[in-house]
């Protein structure tokens, strides 16, 4: 009777925790919800204060470090953990590898730089109209934009703050890189301009994160909550050896980014048809 008692005990012991396991990846991801909730808001207020005083006649110097300093504060409530490598170049065309809407905060951590985006994820709901004010560069997929975009693109890097172009013109799961699209690499090969490939792993390369990649039918609320609820999510960035692009054509200098990115990773390039992907591009330069 006793021992029939006991593994019954044991029994609803085991089942508790059991489910007390599977709930806490649920508790920490809801807090940290919260948390990203309140910083949004706090950051919905700083922009529109910023957009005030510019209207007002101030400069907007100051954008660039106070967008830094939110990334800052996104990248923990994330649980991100950063190991980086190299050192970022203070005006430079930066061309990155992208798995995961995670590279934005992650490179907007590491330095005060500006993004280029598809025109669609303006109009987002705050998400969007947040990205517009602190100075993304939009690009209408098929448009033809690339003089104009380039213009733009060499004021920012006069101004000392370097942009990112997600050079694959989507995401991929970051076991294989694809070939990069060379258009918008016009903007690094003008004279005094520095190209600087980076390359982006989640976990490592004999243990990738299988959590962090946004692709195929995934959807921001789904890919989100499984970051929430991991207790940390591993990034490893690696500056790379800025390129003098004046030097050379770009495709050339975009196949020249794109082995250096591959190599860093030790993964193979693919053909831009053929790589695991998410649906929508994020990019299309």
């Amino acid at each position: 009777m006793r021992a029939t008692s006991w593994n019954g005990s044991r029994r609803a012991l085991i089942e508790d925790c059991l489910m007390l396991e599977t709930l806490i990846p649920h508790l920490r991801a809801s807090a940290r919800l919260l948390a990203l909730i309140a910083l949004n808001a706090l950051g919905a207020v700083i922009v529109l204060g910023m957009g005030l005083w510019r209207r007002l006649g101030g400069s907007s110097a100051a954008t660039p470090a106070i967008v830094q300093w939110w990334f800052r504060r996104v990248t923990p409530i994330l649980g991100l953990r950063m190991r980086v490598e190299g050192q970022q170049a203070k005006s430079a065309l930066i061309i990155a590898n992208h798995i995961s809407w995670l590279d934005i905060p992650v490179l907007g951590a590491l330095g005060p730089v500006g993004f280029l985006s598809k025109a669609e994820i303006r109009q987002w709901p705050l998400i969007g109209w947040m990205a517009a004010q602190i100075g993304t560069l939009f690009i209408t997929r098929g448009g033809n934009q690339t003089a104009d975009l380039i213009e733009r693109i060499e004021t920012r890097m006069r101004e000392q703050r370097p942009v990112v172009i997600f050079a694959e013109g989507t995401t991929s799961d970051g076991r294989q890189l694809r070939g990069f699209y060379p258009r918008l690499l016009a903007a690094g090969q003008q004279p005094g301009v520095d190209v600087q490939p980076v390359a982006i792993r989640y976990g490592t390369n004999a243990e990738p994160d299988l959590n962090a990649p946004f692709i195929d039918d995934d959807t921001l609320v789904e890919s989100l909550w499984r970051v929430l609820c991991q207790p940390k999510t591993e990034a490893q960035v690696h500056f790379l050896a800025p390129i003098v692009g004046a030097d050379l054509d770009r495709r050339t200098l975009a196949t020249l980014c794109e082995r250096q990115i591959a190599d860093a990773l030790e993964v193979p390039i693919v053909a831009r048809a053929t790589a695991k992907r998410r649906g929508p591009e994020v990019t299309t330069p």
